[in-house]
């Protein structure tokens, strides 16, 4: 996925970016914000088409995962789509994950977050995620070791509150989506099998109501209209390709493998399941068991099969740096990279290793990397630290201050930002962009560190 440079704008601040399928080595916390390459590539290629549907720039549209066992989707702050892993988990196929994702769009295309003010369509990353999430102080890491946040019940009943439509919106996104999907001659089938999914939910209440059925009310002339639609639509029967259809299930397999106990991914996929997805899954759930020297067998058993899976080459170097095994693990990051260059996490991750090695060749690299990562992930401040170290064992302690100044900025420390925004300039060459760039974190840093003293 595409990450958009973020200088200048909101910063992710108060919320855990879990990079738990790249690099976590403990079970995930309730409510984490989560990012994973492979999933985040397969939602947006299954996405990007029914945004164009809908005139939407796919660039402009952001997506986040809550590691949340709940149904729930929802679109907030702008063109922000929200997910809970509880929702991605529970559609059967891509058919249906595609028909939550066009009933989304036609949210944002419609408008319908003018109902929450003024405020809230523009609130920053951090302000947005912050209520959704109730993460008081968690940090946009970019990687998995991360603390997570939990909602507390006045904050979850705020987020229900803010992102409840009304029925009349919830009809308008229907026949949105409906429009979106047929313009791609895809099926709204999968679309209607979700909605029979939320039927049962409205029966319910309490704790064991899904929050996607009290924030999108459902009514029996919502399912009626999909029903008639999928009935006279000529393209009621089209199936998505075979390689979103794998993509969907290795999703799930995934997901299930790092969150939900590893006994529980056993009982899910026995053994008796010779499936790509279910030995994608128990390997996974050996690894967080853990059993490393069996999830290593079991990855190199698929990778013998799937030489060029750049994911699973990534889940090989986890588990070998987990284990305490840097080199080899270097080996199978630098596959997956070559594999996939375009993906920055698996980037940072291999420069994580190369500085963990600490040779004067594996540093100067990591710099290279990460100096790559921060122009497509600037967001990400694990990574800005990582730069930071790398610059200092290069000897560029102007640029490692400056990195500091940036990790410390973009994590909402302002005071910190100044202090090293300070100290880079004094290392660094007067009026280069660098030099500039550090002037600007400390007049951007100190006026409201200011203005807190005074009041």
């Amino acid at each position: 996925m595409k990450c958009k440079a973020l200088v200048g704008k909101p910063l992710i601040a108060l919320v855990t970016a879990l990079a738990f399928l790249v690099g976590a080595h403990r079970a995930v916390d309730a409510r984490s914000y989560i990012t994973d390459t492979e999933i985040e590539f397969y939602i947006r290629d299954l996405s990007t088409p029914v945004f164009q549907a809908a005139g939407l720039s796919p660039a402009a549209i952001d997506l986040y995962f809550i590691n949340d066992d709940t149904l729930n989707a929802f679109v907030a702050g702008g063109q922000n789509i929200f997910f809970h892993t509880g929702l991605l988990m529970a559609t059967d196929t891509p058919e249906q994950l595609l028909g939550v994702i066009a009933h989304e769009t036609g949210h944002i295309a419609g408008g319908h977050l003018a109902r929450s003010g003024e405020a809230l369509r523009n609130a920053s990353r951090n302000a947005l995620l912050g209520l959704i999430l109730g993460a008081g102080a968690a940090l946009a890491s970019g990687r998995g070791d991360a603390a997570g946040a939990i909602i507390a019940g006045s904050q979850a009943s705020l987020q229900n509150s803010l992102l409840t439509y009304s029925r009349t919106q919830e009809s308008a996104a229907d026949q949105a989506a409906i429009r979106y999907l047929d313009a791609n001659r895809e099926s709204s089938r999968g679309m209607l099998e979700f909605l029979s999914t939320l039927s049962g939910q409205e029966l319910l209440s309490g704790r064991s109501r899904s929050p996607y059925a009290s924030t999108h009310p459902l009514t029996q002339d919502r399912i009626s209209f999909v029903e008639s639609h999928v009935a006279s639509s000529p393209y009621s029967d089209e199936k998505l390709p075979e390689d979103l259809q794998i993509k969907h299930r290795r999703m799930v397999a995934k997901l299930k493998g790092f969150i939900r106990s590893p006994a529980r991914t056993f009982r899910d996929y026995e053994d008796t399941d010779t499936s790509l997805e279910a030995r994608y899954a128990r390997a996974i759930a050996t690894y967080r068991l853990p059993d490393m020297k069996k999830a290593l067998t079991m990855t190199d058993s698929l990778l013998e099969e799937y030489p060029e899976d750049p994911y699973f080459h990534e889940l090989k170097g986890q588990i070998l740096f987990e284990a305490g095994r840097p080199g080899e693990a270097e080996e199978s990051y630098r596959s997956a990279n070559e594999l996939l260059p375009e993906a920055p996490r698996i980037r940072l991750e291999l420069a994580r290793v190369l500085l963990a090695l600490g040779t004067p060749d594996g540093s100067t690299e990591a710099q290279e990397h990460l100096e790559r990562v921060v122009q497509e992930m600037p967001y990400a401040t694990f990574a800005w630290r990582q730069l930071a170290i790398a610059y200092g064992r290069n000897g560029d302690h102007g640029m490692s201050a400056l990195a500091l100044a940036e990790e410390a900025y973009r994590s909402g420390r302002e005071r910190d930002a100044a202090l090293q925004a300070n100290r880079a300039k004094q290392k660094l060459q007067p009026n280069t962009e660098a030099w500039l760039r550090a002037t600007d974190i400390e007049q951007l840093s100190t006026p409201r560190d200011r203005e807190r003293k005074t009041r």
